[in-house]
């Protein structure tokens, strides 16, 4: 089944066809469409419960072609003083869409250099410090409650370094905030005279708000044409105005996610090829912090290696995005053939049409929480994390292991952060595995520097396992995938073996005083453990399946350790 308007491509639903017919004669013949576009929150549950004031993102592609002019010529005017890189400071919503820009795009004429930081890990944090300088740097601080832990201590760390750079007369001058009026964060950038506010859109959450100006901002810092990259947005938003199911891009895809979901094929397998990886992580939040919820979830799986020989689980949705069969073959990882896996194509031929992605998965996750009868526009496990992140910092312990009780000693680089008998990594996690189920996914969960070679090198663990347990495994940074697949982890039927892994060795970074700015903690290190050690109880308390395992320096030797591991353990 093709969309050709749209590019969306249903190559195989495999054993899902009877049912997701169904579905789609079900959006049909309740009005779904119509009803999103008139602002119904009923679509997801009896009662609405201030959804329709979270469906902003309908108008997006509009509001922001009416706009986009003031945006670019903002970035005009940061140029001509000779700034000359700008620097997102964000986590989630406010950083994932600027990175698709700033990875996917080539920096255009006149725009300044970008680059997304929604780290708190301290050496990567002390290293962008020393790379940016205050003098030709723009910082976006972008939050859309203006509280984001995470990013008011990457604001203090750098306005800090612009203020001993350039006084504290001017250091606001090398700032903008992006924010929901009314925030802290608004009235702060005005105490500090930052050089602009950009308002957000309080009826866009943030998973949302790739096209307003939490996304469109450093696009336009970057160079990147906006009129030609809301074209596309605004052409598939009217394509998903269509009452036909299938023939509305958004409902067809949403459809069939929302029933594969429910008919327990809830792993969904993006190929892409390396340009576009960045998507990947853009849509996993999306996805899994919008489904990831009431015991179901829908799990994002990106796979950047080919699999070994050997079949997949039922439980796989394979989706391969990238250039149309007339442009180019899909280079990269394919999906396997055959009756047995559903498959969809999404063609992207031009990086511009990326906007146009966006809008597309927005509207089809919408589309698949009403399948899924969940409210696709709340994270309410997202906050158990903060909770004991919180409690782990006001009783000055961000350590991993209990109070006073003497660590296990490394054996490879590693060590059971949090041991709950008396074993060895090898048995930990001979253990951990063994406890998987039908239908499980592993989670890598990394509070570890995002470095390339500690990429490389999770990327080979992550296809170890699951070459050994033929479950699909993800992969995500600390803190920046508690900001995303966090609300999925805690939020779904507990089909996730947790692999959590910290660094031992953290270098001391403060976090300056700043009028104004809360610091969540005097350290970075000692707030990155904390929220290391905090998501480990809050996934515990869930009754997740956590082994948590501390790497000695350098981490690059405790990875390596766990994938030799893996080679003796049988397949």
């Amino acid at each position: 089944m093709r969309n050709p308007k749209s590019a969306v491509e249903i190559v195989n639903a495999g054993d899902l066809a009877p049912a997701f017919e169904r579905s789609l004669g079900d959006i049909e013949r309740d009005a779904v469409v119509r009803r999103i576009w008139d602002r119904d929150g009923t679509v997801w549950k009896p009662e609405d419960r201030e959804i329709s004031n979270r469906l902003g993102w309908l108008d997006a592609p509009r509001t922001a072609g009416e706009s986009y002019l003031a945006l670019e010529a903002f970035a005009a005017s940061v140029r001509d003083v000779g700034l000359t890189r700008a620097v997102v400071l964000g986590m989630g919503g406010s950083s994932l869409a600027p990175e698709v820009f700033a990875r996917t795009f080539p920096t255009g004429p006149g725009g300044l250099e970008l680059e997304v930081l929604d780290t708190t890990e301290p050496g990567t944090v002390a290293a962008a410090g020393a790379r940016f300088d205050p003098r030709t740097t723009l910082f976006v601080v972008s939050s859309k409650s203006g509280t984001t832990a995470e990013v008011m201590a990457l604001l203090a760390y750098f306005y800090d370094r612009a203020r001993t750079a350039l006084g504290g007369g001017h250091a606001g001058s090398r700032f903008v905030a992006v924010t929901d009026p009314g925030t802290p964060l608004e009235g702060l950038a005005r105490e500090l005279h930052f050089r602009r506010v950009w308002p957000g859109p309080p009826d866009v959450g943030g998973r949302f708000s790739a096209l307003t100006s939490f996304g469109l901002l450093p696009a336009a810092l970057k160079g990147i044409d906006l009129g030609r990259l809301l074209l596309s947005a605004r052409a598939v938003a009217d394509a998903c105005r269509r009452p036909a199911a299938r023939e509305n891009p958004g409902a067809l895809l949403g459809a069939l996610l929302g029933t594969a979901a429910l008919e327990g094929v809830d792993k969904l397998t993006f190929l892409l090829p390396r340009p576009l990886t960045p998507l990947a992580a853009w849509i996993e939040q999306l996805i899994a912090e919008s489904t990831g919820k009431d015991g179901r979830g829908i799990v994002p799986v990106f796979e950047d290696r080919r699999w070994p020989a050997g079949p997949f689980g039922p439980d796989r949705l394979f989706v391969e995005i990238g250039p149309s069969e007339e442009t180019a073959p899909m280079p990269g990882p394919r999906a396997p053939e055959g009756p047995g896996s559903p498959l969809v194509r999404l063609a992207l031929d031009d990086p511009h049409d990326l906007a146009g992605q966006f809008f597309l998965w927005e509207f089809a996750t919408a589309v698949a929480g009403r399948i899924l009868g969940i409210n696709p526009f709340d994270q309410p496990d997202v906050e158990s994390t903060k909770k004991k992140t919180r409690e782990i910092l006001a009783a000055a312990d961000g350590r991993s292991g209990p109070a006073g009780e003497a660590p296990p000693p490394f054996r490879g680089g590693l060590r059971l952060a949090r041991p709950d008998r008396p074993e060895g990594p090898e048995e930990g996690l001979t253990r951990f595995l063994a406890g998987g189920r039908e239908g499980d996914y592993i989670a890598i969960l990394a509070f570890l520097p995002r470095t390339p070679r500690v990429e490389e090198l999770l990327s080979g663990l992550a296809a170890g396992l699951r070459f050994k347990t033929r479950f699909p495994v993800t992969v995500g940074f600390g803190p920046r995938y508690l900001h995303s697949t966090g609300q999925l982890h805690k939020g779904d039927g507990n089909r996730g073996l947790f692999l959590m892994l910290t660094a031992a060795g953290l270098p001391e970074v403060g976090i300056p005083a700043v009028p104004g700015i809360k610091r969540p903690a005097e350290d970075l290190g000692e707030l990155f453990r904390a929220q290391a050690a905090g998501d480990a109880l809050a996934l515990a308390e869930k009754g997740r399946r956590v082994l948590a395992v501390e790497l000695d320096s350098p981490v690059e030797t405790g990875l390596a350790s766990l994938s030799s591991f893996l080679e003796e353990l049988p397949a």
